[in-house]
C-alpha cells in the first residue's frame, strides 16, 4: 500500500501486474486442480487429504522458470516477479470469506475464550523440537536462534531484524525458514492437519485455533484440511481459525518479543554446550546471493484494480469446484470484495503497524454479526463461495512466485535449513494445539 517510507510501483510497470499470461495460467492450473479435486490416501496413522491447493501449487512451480529454466518458453522471468503481488491481494477474499463465518458462531467462540488467548503461549514447543535438531544434528550457530523461535512470517523478521539486524546470524536463520515456509509452508500445514486431524486424538476446534498462525496462506490450507477431514464441522473450523489468525496479528509479535524469543536464546545457551563444530548451514545460508530484494508496493489504485482481476479468477475456480456459476456467485464475491477495499482503506487511513487482511476480518466479521442488519443476506450470499475453492488460486500464483533467490537458498542449504523449517512448523502446530486442548 501507499506509504512515505516505500517505493510505490512505478505505473509504467503496471502493465505486468495486469499481464495476461500470468492470469491466464493460473485459472487453467487452478480448474484443472478443482477438476481433479480431494484424494484422500489411509497410511495407517491417520489418512493423508491431498487437495487442490496442493496440486495447483505444483503445477506452476513446475512452470516456472526460476525452478525450470526451459520453462522461459512459456512465461519469461520478468512477468512472474509479479506474481507476488498477487498472492498478496489473492488471499484477502479468502480472508474476508473466513470471517464471515466468525459471526454466526460468536457465543461459542467467547465460551472458548481462554484457549483462544492462550494458545499462542504453545509457540514456545517450536524451540523445543526445532532448536536441538538445528544446534545439535545440524551443528548451526546463532542462526538456529531466528530460525526456531517462530514460523518466521513478516512481524518476526521485523523482531529479528530491530533487535539483531537481517544479516546477523539470527536474521539469517529467520530468513532461511521464511523462504520455507514461502516454499512449502501452506503444502506442510495442509498435510499435517489433516493427517492429524483423522486421528481423532485431540478436539477439532484446538486444531482450528492451532492453524492461526498469522499467516493468511498457511492457515487457510490448514484449515481447509481440517474441514475436509471433519466436513460436518466446517463452520466451526472457519470461525475458529480466523479469530485465532486475527488474535495472532493482535498479540503474536509480543508472545516472540516476551516469551517465545527469550526462551529459545535460553535454550541455545544449554543446549550449545553440547553442539559439534559444524558451519556448513550457516556459510550456506550467509552466501550473498540469498540476500532478499527490496520490492516495490503497490498504490491502493492498484492494488484495488489487481484484486477486481484476481476476484474473476477465484469466481471461476468456484464455478468448477463448487459447482456454481460465475454469474451467481458474483454477488458474493461483491460482498468480499467491498470487505477488502475497507480494510485496505483502513490500512492507510490508521497509521498503526496492523496488516491489511486484518481489518478485512474484522469488517467481514461485523458484517455477519447477528446484530447486523443484512447478516442473513451476507451469510445466504456468501455461502454459495467455497472455502477450498478460494484458497487453490493462491497457491497457484505462489508457485509463479518462487524468485530465484528462493531456489537457489533451497539448493546451497541442503536439505538443513528444510528439516529445521518443518520442524519448527511442527512445534508450532502442535503446541498451540495442546495449549488449546488444555483450555478447552
Amino acid at each position: 500500500m501507499n506509504n512515505t517510507n516505500v517505493n510505490v510501483l512505478p505505473s509504467t510497470m503496471i502493465k505486468h501486474l495486469f499481464d495476461w499470461k500470468l492470469h491466464i495460467l493460473v485459472i487453467l492450473a487452478s480448474l484443472l486442480a478443482e477438476w481433479i479435486g480431494i484424494i484422500k490416501i489411509p497410511i495407517g496413522i491417520g489418512t493423508l487429504v491431498l487437495l487442490p491447493l496442493l496440486y495447483a501449487f505444483i503445477f506452476t512451480l513446475l512452470l516456472n522458470p526460476n525452478v525450470i529454466p526451459s520453462m522461459a518458453a512459456v512465461i519469461s522471468k520478468d512477468k512472474t516477479k509479479f506474481a507476488s503481488y498477487a498472492v498478496l491481494l489473492s488471499i484477502m477474499p479468502f480472508i474476508a470469506k473466513f470471517g464471515v463465518g466468525v459471526g454466526p458462531k460468536v457465543e461459542e467462540i467467547i465460551a472458548a475464550g481462554p484457549a483462544l488467548l492462550l494458545q499462542e503461549l504453545g509457540n514456545i514447543t517450536t524451540a523445543l523440537i526445532a532448536l536441538p535438531v538445528a544446534v545439535l544434528v545440524f551443528g548451526m550457530g546463532r542462526e538456529a536462534v531466528g530460525a526456531t523461535h517462530s514460523i518466521a512470517r513478516e512481524p518476526n523478521i521485523a523482531l529479528i531484524a530491530d533487535k539483531y539486524g537481517l544479516q546477523s546470524p539470527e536474521g539469517i536463520g529467520v530468513m532461511g525458514v521464511y523462504v520455507m515456509g514461502t516454499l512449502f509452508g501452506a503444502i506442510y500445514f495442509s498435510l499435517m492437519a489433516g493427517i492429524i486431524a483423522s486421528m481423532n486424538i485431540m478436539d477439532i476446534r484446538a486444531l482450528a485455533m492451532a492453524c492461526g498462525i498469522g499467516s493468511g496462506s498457511m492457515m487457510g490450507a490448514c484449515s481447509a484440511a481440517l474441514a475436509e477431514t471433519v466436513p460436518a464441522q466446517e463452520e466451526t473450523i472457519t470461525a475458529f481459525a480466523a479469530t485465532s489468525n486475527l488474535l495472532t496479528y493482535a498479540t503474536g509479535l509480543f508472545v516472540s518479543l516476551f516469551i517465545a524469543l527469550p526462551f529459545t536464546e535460553f535454550l541455545y545457551k544449554v543446549t550449545s554446550k553440547f553442539k559439534k563444530k559444524n558451519g556448513n548451514a550457516a556459510t550456506a545460508l550467509a552466501d550473498p546471493d540469498l540476500k532478499v530484494p527490496e520490492q516495490s508496493v503497490l498504490s491502493v489504485k492498484q492494488s484495488l484494480s489487481l484484486l477486481a482481476v484476481i476476484c474473476v479468477v477465484l469466481l471461476l475456480s468456484n464455478w468448477v469446484g463448487q459447482g456454481v456459476d460465475p454469474l451467481s456467485a458474483l454477488p458474493a464475491m461483491l460482498i468480499l470484495f467491498a470487505c477488502c477495499v475497507v480494510g485496505i482503506l483502513i490500512k492507510e487511513i490508521i497509521p498503526i503497524n496492523i496488516p491489511a487482511i486484518a481489518w478485512i476480518s474484522v469488517v467481514a466479521i461485523v458484517i455477519s454479526l447477528p446484530q447486523f442488519p443484512m447478516s442473513a443476506y451476507v451469510l445466504a450470499e456468501t455461502d454459495k463461495l467455497g472455502v477450498l475453492q478460494l484458497i487453490t488460486p493462491v497457491l497457484a500464483y505462489a508457485g509463479f512466485a518462487i524468485s530465484q533467490m528462493e531456489v537457489n537458498l533451497f539448493k546451497k542449504s541442503g536439505f538443513k535449513i528444510a528439516v529445521v523449517a518443518l520442524l519448527t512448523f511442527t512445534g508450532t502446530f502442535l503446541g498451540s494445539a495442546i495449549v488449546a486442548q488444555a483450555l478447552l
